[in-house]
């Protein structure tokens, strides 16, 4: 069985390692290394991002935390039950997920928010491991394309079997279901893209499906 989490210094991929020490050099006072999951590991439900945000989960430690598409995402959880606290955007707000666990396709911060195939393929041994070890799992959402991606690949199954669509769910079998949702990050809610009645109707359907 692989590792949960990538070592804090894990070298994998050199692009976002050479990323990472930068930033460490810039920012001595932040998280900067693999961000780790947040949440129980015994939850149904599981929300899969693309990698951390510079200023957001590699400054905080804590995904989505810092960051305004973590305004929305925790938002959107204590809206629907699947949080309990007050989320204030720092790693110590003492916000707690409630039968509900997040996690990034890709665990380190890359270069202007952009991954690489490689870097995708290279870390899917920790998302794999991420499912693996949660005995409850049933739903998986999935923001945003390059997210639904490697959830895909993570399941074993091709990815010309199920298409990308908001608020689309993909019945991946052993009882476990994937949902679609565009990411909530700001330029998708500045464009309308998503909309924050879109991104509630998507957590509608998690918490009918989980009922």
């Amino acid at each position: 069985m692989f590792e949960l989490l990538p070592d804090i210094d894990c070298n994998l991929c050199p692009r976002l390692k050479d990323f990472i020490n930068d930033n460490r050099q810039k920012f001595p006072d932040k998280y900067n290394a693999p961000v780790p999951s947040f949440g129980p590991q015994d939850a149904e439900f599981l929300v899969v991002g693309l990698a951390p945000g510079l200023k957001g989960a590699n400054f905080s430690g804590r995904p989505f935390t810092g960051d305004y598409a973590g305004d929305l995402l925790y938002a959107t959880l204590l809206k629907f039950g699947f949080a309990r606290g007050e989320y204030q955007a720092r790693k110590d707000d003492g916000l707690e997920l409630v039968n509900a666990r997040i996690t990034n396709a890709v665990k380190c911060v890359p270069p202007q928010n952009k991954v690489t195939g490689d870097e995708i393929s290279t870390c899917l041994q920790f998302l794999k491991t991420e499912m693996a070890t949660m005995p409850k799992l049933k739903i998986i959402l999935s923001l945003g394309l390059v997210s639904h991606k490697a959830v895909i690949k993570a399941t074993g199954h091709k990815q010309s079997a199920f298409k990308f669509a908001h608020n689309a769910a993909h019945d991946l079998g052993n009882g476990l279901t994937l949902i679609d949702s565009y990411h909530c990050s700001r330029y998708n809610t500045n464009t309308k893209r998503l909309t924050t009645e879109m991104f509630e109707d998507v957590f509608e359907k998690v918490r009918t499906l989980l009922s």
